[in-house]
């Protein structure tokens, strides 16, 4: 496929608005190691290559465990590798992310609340939300994986 246009080349501004959501949730209380995996089972879900391959690679450089990676998109069946807070994270991340299915149902949003509190709430959906942005982006305008390096 061919990159249909470059987004930040074109109209900065608009690039530099989904930068400023990108650094209001980096700069936030939820921990990057998890940041991390939210984007990567976001990406499996939406398809995004770029981001699958750019949030691997950043995952895998702040320490990841390569097995929690490969696993992640049937985390439900290895609870053993993830905390709790993760798999509620990760719940949500896919609610959020599929609202077209069910909304998010309560007992999802109620396991999410047993860990985290009203602002992690709040920053735990901005870094989903920002996510789905970024994927959006990507998948829409067909944006090219990088040349390894």
């Amino acid at each position: 496929m061919t990159q249909r246009l470059a987004i930040g080349d074109i109209d900065p501004a608009a690039y530099q608005a989904v930068l400023g959501l990108e650094s209001y949730v980096r700069g936030g209380v939820i921990e990057t190691p998890l940041y991390e995996l939210i984007k990567i089972r976001a990406s499996q879900l939406n398809g995004c290559a770029f981001c699958l391959d750019m949030h691997h690679r950043d995952a895998r450089a702040g320490g990841e465990d390569q097995r929690r990676l490969d696993v992640l998109s049937a985390w439900r069946e290895a609870p053993e590798l993830y905390t709790d807070r993760e798999r509620a994270a990760f719940a949500l991340t896919e609610a959020v992310t599929l609202i077209d299915r069910d909304g998010v149902p309560d007992e999802i949003w109620a396991a999410t609340r047993e860990h985290f509190n009203e602002t992690e709430m709040v920053q735990l959906l901005m870094a989903i939300a920002t996510i789905n942005v970024w994927n959006r982006l990507a998948v829409s305008t067909h944006q090219q994986l990088p040349d390894q390096p």
